[in-house]
């Protein structure tokens, strides 16, 4: 009897071992207290976080996050390059985020780093790139119509100003004579 009752208390517990990283979470989590410091594909005041899973351990990135300045002032090397190749700029303490919120971020940094498209070369071929232009269509031909006729008045007003003016040094001349 009581080796069941410890099964199945195992059994209960083993889900919460077993827990998958939740990018949903992870996005509100970094939008909430990373997304001020760091972008996952480019540099800000920290280093962008693409492929971090790729440059350090998980155990290290655990560390790291929970207690940066701690790490720093220990002498871990790979802490303080991440330190001096950041203006040297302490990333603050999280010690309240645990092991699982930490995996969720990552697993929103890696989802998010998948999805972004890969730079091509700057000499590519232009005809592969196609421009976002919005063809002329009954949706936007108000709009057209109304610019084509300002267009048009400011022209007139232009003309009628220049004919005035001249009309006035005109009349001018003729009082002079």
């Amino acid at each position: 009897m009581k080796n069941k009752v410890i099964y199945f208390a195992l059994l209960l517990l083993f889900p919460a071992f077993l827990r998958a990283a939740d990018p949903v979470s992870g996005k509100k989590l970094f939008q909430a207290r990373c997304a001020s410091c760091h972008n996952v594909n480019k540099k800000l005041t920290g280093p962008a976080l693409a492929g971090v899973e790729n440059r350090r351990s998980l155990e290290w990135i655990l560390s790291f996050v929970k207690s940066s300045q701690s790490m720093i002032k220990a002498g871990d090397k790979d802490a303080l390059a991440v330190y001096n190749q950041n203006n040297q700029v302490t990333m603050p303490d999280h010690p309240d985020l645990s092991d699982d919120l930490i995996k969720d971020i990552l697993a929103y940094v890696k989802e998010e780093a998948g999805k972004t498209p890969k730079d091509e070369a700057p000499f590519a071929r232009p005809q592969q790139k196609q421009p976002h232009l919005m063809p002329l269509t009954i949706y936007n031909m108000p709009f057209m119509i109304a610019y084509i006729m300002l267009v048009i008045i400011i022209i007139i007003l232009l003309i009628f100003l220049v004919n005035l003016k001249s009309y006035e040094k005109h009349m001018d001349d003729k009082r002079k004579e």
